[in-house]
């Protein structure tokens, strides 16, 4: 994955998933907590930035040891 994600890369990504499938922010590998992704996008600078919507809890086990984080 490259360190500075672009709009193309993460469409490549989400391609072939399932358009209803929830997204989570996977938050600090020290302090793993997931949150909600706001529905705005903001484009200032040549950057796309979006909104965090909220923490909704820890993250599980299962995905910080498919990060590496544990």
């Amino acid at each position: 994955m490259p360190h500075y994600l672009t709009v193309g890369h993460l469409l490549r990504q989400l391609r072939d998933r399932d358009p209803n499938l929830p997204i989570r922010l996977a938050i600090n590998p020290d302090f793993p907590f997931t949150h909600y992704l706001g529905a705005e996008i903001i484009v200032r600078d040549g950057k796309a930035f979006i909104t965090d919507d909220g923490q909704e809890g820890y993250l599980p086990v299962e995905v910080s040891d498919a990060l590496a984080w544990a």
